[in-house]
């Protein structure tokens, strides 16, 4: 079937009648803008309720009128749109650190890593790299008493 062509719904079948996902969207979409795989992303963010049966993904029209009812709440902003946006942008800026892109809280990976970076450098301290001068002079002092 070419794309953006609607198909009609059979009068035995309503909204709670499952249909192969790749139909539900040219049902319910019939411009052809969303399509199989739109349903999927939508389905893996969470919003869209499908079947899987004997292999098959199945959905209903009404899970897709629930999704559509999720999906006209979220509103994407745009990034330019000043405002409101901005304020709280120079809000957080004037309390934050300067040059720190960080959140405030450290993740506990960061803590994590820190705190092994430390130890590992406590260890390299406490181990000697070349001998001390005290075990030099008694080695001479040795030296000089045999001789």
């Amino acid at each position: 079937m070419p794309e953006g062509s609607a198909l009609k719904i059979p009068e035995q079948f309503d909204n709670a009648t499952p249909l192969r996902i790749e139909t539900a969207a040219q049902i319910a979409f019939p411009d052809g803008s969303i399509g199989a795989a739109g349903l999927r992303k939508e389905r893996d963010a969470g919003r869209l309720e499908t079947e899987l049966i004997a292999g098959k993904e199945y959905v209903t029209l009404a899970a897709i009128a629930r999704m559509r009812e999720l999906c006209r709440g979220r509103r994407k902003g745009h990034a330019s749109s000043g405002g409101t946006k901005a304020e709280k942008m120079t809000e957080r800026s004037e309390t934050g650190t300067d040059g720190s892109s960080a959140t405030g809280q450290p993740s506990s990976a960061l803590a994590a890593a820190k705190k092994a970076a430390q130890e590992l450098k406590m260890k390299r301290r406490s181990q000697p790299t070349s001998p001390t001068r005290t075990s030099q002079r008694a080695s001479a002092d040795a030296v000089r008493m045999m001789s």
